[in-house]
């Protein structure tokens, strides 16, 4: 699984990421050829497939990852990246790594972080003055933010189930006989789920403004996986929580 993983966010940062970089984010725009000095740091690195691609063109990369596993293996494959197992609420983590970067990168992992306003401190301390962020997540309240696709039943297919009481959703569990620890998984997610609102307001706080921001039915990770059409959704105060499967944006750091 983690070999597909790997292999897989190597070819959606050349297909998709690196073009949408190059069109939005200066020291991107020339591709292949790199802004000289170009400094990037991914927060939740995984088995880092994306600073691979990076550190091929000539880039300056360091890589953030809570899992210890995902990050040995991600050394494994290229031993030459630097990577720094560690949590980014953590101010020992920032003190360590003491530098800035031109682009801080975040896909589906703010989500999963209990301590948000301590992620986005750091985070802004990581990044340069006007320099980039680039965060993704699925909206609390959407369909699949309980990323429930762990499941081996129909149960995985289920939009919004992680909305509904614990105890409804333990009765399907019995019945249909998902995986004993779904229940727990799916309600862990939804309580560190971050909402499109709350996002908004933890990126003012720590100085960083929208640069583009895109909210989608179907995301564009679905056209890779799936071969489903991207379908972009309107920013409608409260509806989007629930109907915006997935938020993308790019935030510049300003001066205080």
């Amino acid at each position: 699984m983690a070999k597909k993983q790997y292999y897989e966010q190597i070819e959606y940062t050349n297909s998709y990421l690196l073009p949408f970089f190059k069109n939005n984010i200066p020291g991107f725009e020339n591709l292949p050829v790199i802004k000289p000095g170009l400094k990037v740091l991914e927060v939740g690195c995984a088995e880092a497939g994306f600073l691979r691609v990076l550190k091929d063109l000539g880039i300056e990369t360091l890589g953030i990852e809570l899992d210890n596993s995902r990050a040995k293996m991600a050394l494994e494959e290229n031993p030459g990246l630097q990577i720094i197992i560690g949590d980014i609420t953590d101010d020992s983590l920032v003190e360590k790594i003491n530098e800035q970067f031109d682009l801080v990168i975040m896909r589906e992992v703010i989500e999963h972080v209990p301590d948000k306003e301590k992620a986005f401190e750091n985070l802004s301390k990581l990044t340069k003055e006007g320099g980039f962020m680039f965060m993704s997540f699925p909206p609390k309240f959407s369909g699949f933010a309980g990323h429930q696709q762990v499941g081996r039943t129909f149960l995985k297919f289920t939009p919004y189930i992680h909305l509904l009481p614990a105890f409804i959703t333990g009765i399907l569990v019995k019945i249909f006989n998902e995986h004993s620890n779904f229940v727990e998984h799916i309600k862990h997610n939804y309580g560190t789920g971050i909402t499109i609102s709350l996002f908004e307001k933890l990126s003012r706080k720590n100085n960083f403004i929208p640069v583009k921001k895109m909210l989608y039915l179907f995301r564009p990770i679905y056209k890779f996986r799936f071969g489903l059409p991207t379908i972009p959704f309107f920013n409608i105060p409260v509806i989007r929580e629930f109907l915006a499967f997935g938020c993308e944006t790019i935030l510049q750091k300003r001066s205080k």
